[in-house]
């Protein structure tokens, strides 16, 4: 239990709503920023605007997947206005705050280092990955599906990266029929790719893997679909861009040759908000509740 533990969820996208849920359930006091749109009443939830915030009171502080724009701009679908988080606030916070996000950037982490907090990115967590690559499957394949005039089963697909996510994507793709190649750098996941029996390849060889692919799946989170790697596309490839913005596909060449490539990071959050959000709000109340009880170990 969480209970009269202060915690402040800033912005996001429907999967907020199911850490909320979750929150709420475990006792805690939930202060909403960005919530201003939001028609739906949690026991124990009030919302905000963030110059209300009292923030030497927070325990935690837990924002959108993505954390913060460039500028501390916090992203929000449930309200209009804007909300900057700045090192200010985070510095009038308890010593013990924490924040939470999904993944973080140099603004993020800039703040947070200057004010002296903790912060943990949920999407390092093997568990989080994990889980959240059922949903990312799923909406891979609906994207497939709506943006192609072929079956998958028999079709040429490439994945690029044997992480997480990579690794769901190709054995889904395999288990519809698709004739699945792999590319990969480390020994090891190119061992494995082979032995779960896809075609393994190093991503060195990336151009001449890919003369005769149908659909291209990237998770590689730096540019690897190259204008050199789309020149030696077939016209009809579909691209599918998992990796977070900005992807790893130069989107104009694309365009340009006339391919199609699709940026899709945050498939969990479109697809199934729910689950997806349920499976933050698991995690994050464990981690929250092992932090208080630590918190407490210090203090007895």
């Amino acid at each position: 239990m969480l209970t009269d533990l202060q915690v402040a969820i800033f912005g996001g996208d429907a999967r907020q709503l199911e850490v909320i849920r979750k929150l709420a359930e475990q006792g805690a006091n939930l202060v909403l920023v960005g919530f201003d749109q939001l028609d739906h009443g949690f026991t124990g939830a009030s919302k905000m605007d963030i110059g209300e915030v009292v923030f030497s009171k927070l325990d935690v502080i837990i924002l959108p997947v993505n954390g913060t724009g460039p500028n501390g701009e916090i992203d929000t679908i449930f309200s209009n206005k804007r909300i900057i988080l700045t090192a200010e606030h985070l510095k009038r916070t308890p010593k013990h705050c924490h924040v939470y996000s999904g993944i973080t950037n140099a603004y993020l982490d800039k703040i947070v280092s200057q004010s002296g907090k903790g912060h943990t990115q949920l999407f390092d967590r093997d568990d989080v990955a994990i889980y959240n690559s059922i949903p990312t499957v799923e909406g891979t394949l609906m994207m497939v599906i709506q943006n192609t005039d072929t079956t998958i089963h028999n079709s040429n697909t490439v994945v690029l990266g044997f992480g997480r996510v990579g690794m769901s994507v190709a054995r889904a793709f395999d288990a519809l029929g698709a004739n699945v190649k792999v590319g990969a750098r480390k020994p090891e996941h190119l061992a494995r790719i082979s032995e779960m029996g896809f075609i393994p390849f190093h991503l060195d060889h990336l151009q001449k893997e890919v003369t005769n692919t149908d659909v291209c799946i990237n998770t590689i989170p730096f540019q690897i679909v190259t204008s050199g790697v789309i020149s030696k596309m077939p016209t009809q490839t579909l691209i599918i861009d998992l990796a977070s913005k900005p992807g790893g596909t130069d989107f104009k060449y694309a365009e340009k040759r006339g391919i199609k490539a699709l940026l899709a990071p945050g498939l969990p959050g479109i697809v199934a908000p729910k689950t997806a959000g349920q499976i933050l709000g698991n995690v994050l109340s464990q981690l929250i509740g092992e932090q208080m009880s630590t918190r407490k170990g210090k203090v007895e």
